[in-house]
């Protein structure tokens, strides 16, 4: 085979291994700025998880008994799941489901360019300068419902997605939290009890955050109601009412 042959198919080989190898790297790393926001980094994960705990320790009026916040992997991976399919719009419920059967709540961010988790979280709760506890939101069109999602919640797990193909967004944000926020009821617009931080919790304390939460979660809004007349024995409250239940110190 004369030499030349030879010289040309190594140089045409290394191109395409170079071209395969850039390739790659867009995969990696779609833009400059991705991946240093990657969940997948235990970093990027303390980051939220103490932003949140952070702002829950600054909630007007003080909570008695709000919870520390962890990260959930299974709650990240179906975050995850969602941002790669770079949709304007929340997911369907039947993808936030985590152990035990939680059902988990979605708050959503979208930038044209990357921005830090802290500034997405903080951007959630800064509506609550037009939310008043116990009554909602200050005016009818004001947006309250990233603000009033997070604090009955004690396990969270995000993700971002690059998605170059969409308009306006290119950068997904999806947290879900779990157990669900925002659910119809007299918690609505009460998410938390007023009172002196760890009021409910003094012996599971963390810096005002209370570290006890309930494994389980009640299926009907007036399981309170229900035991007032019935018991804990009775089969339908067994399955409905698990949180109530289950749970005599830990916090709801």
């Amino acid at each position: 085979v004369p030499v030349f042959l030879v010289l040309m198919f190594a140089t045409i080989a290394s191109l395409l291994m170079e071209a395969m190898y850039q390739d790659l790297c867009k995969l990696r790393d779609p833009h400059p700025g991705f991946a240093i926001l990657s969940t997948h980094l235990s970093e990027r994960q303390e980051e939220i998880v103490n932003k949140h705990n952070d702002l829950r320790r600054m909630v007007e009026p003080t909570a008695s008994n709000m919870l520390r916040m962890k990260w959930n992997a299974t709650a990240a991976k179906n975050a995850e799941s969602w941002a790669n399919d770079c949709i304007l719009g929340h997911s369907p419920k039947t993808r936030r489901q985590i152990e035990n059967g939680l059902q988990c709540g979605e708050n959503l961010y979208y930038a044209s360019v990357p921005k830090s988790w802290s500034s997405g979280i903080q951007g959630w709760f800064d509506e609550r300068s037009d939310f008043i506890f116990g009554k909602g939101p200050d005016e009818d069109t004001a947006i309250i419902g990233h603000y009033t999602q997070v604090w009955i919640s004690y396990e969270i797990g995000c993700a971002v997605a690059y998605c170059p193909k969409s308009a306006l967004y290119k950068f997904f944000y999806v947290c879900h939290y779990c157990p669900a926020g925002n659910l119809l009821g007299s918690s609505f617009y009460s998410p938390y009890t007023p009172g002196n931080p760890c009021g409910d919790c003094p012996d599971a304390c963390d810096n005002g955050l209370c570290t006890n939460p309930c494994a389980y979660e009640d299926e009907y809004m007036n399981c309170r109601k229900l035991l007032q007349t019935y018991s804990c024995q009775h089969k339908t409250l067994q399955e409905g009412c698990k949180g109530s239940c289950q749970c005599t110190n830990e916090i709801q």
